[in-house]
């Protein structure tokens, strides 16, 4: 915590802070800005939100009186729909959180939840630097 508040001291200063870590937890928590390098590439020069962002891992949960319809609806707009639990659960990727409420009542369909989920820093990193990786750990067969 002591090296995290100095730094953000530091930039709070005007000062650029330059660190390179490797825990992901800790940077997500410390850094505003990221780049990230791969292979010798630039893969990210944005900030943290929209590093995270660029990640897949973001969806919308809902749950719903009226799965069918909500599916249908969903996936007309452009969205995905995940597997439909047994309460009317289900994950929608490709729409934001507004993009699915504003659906569900242009259709008359009733939400009992409705929850934006965010990737970690460390989904997103492992994500999308996937292709750029030089080694690889292989579970055994």
């Amino acid at each position: 915590m002591w090296i995290r508040n100095l730094m953000k001291s530091l930039a709070g200063q005007g000062r650029t802070v330059l660190v390179s870590s490797h825990l992901m937890s800790e940077m997500e928590y410390t850094a505003d800005h990221l780049l990230v390098i791969g292979r010798g590439q630039l893969i990210a020069d944005c900030g943290m939100a929209e590093f995270i962002a660029r990640g897949s891992g973001q969806e919308v949960l809902v749950r719903t009186p009226q799965p069918v319809a909500l599916a249908r609806a969903v996936t007309a707009a452009g969205g995905t729909v995940g597997a439909v639990g047994d309460h009317g659960d289900m994950q929608v990727r490709g729409l934001t959180e507004e993009q699915v409420s504003d659906i569900a009542f242009a259709n008359g369909i009733r939400l009992h939840h409705l929850a934006q989920t965010r990737a970690s820093l460390e989904q997103a990193f492992m994500e999308l630097t996937a292709g750029s990786v030089e080694y690889r750990a292989e579970l055994p067969a």
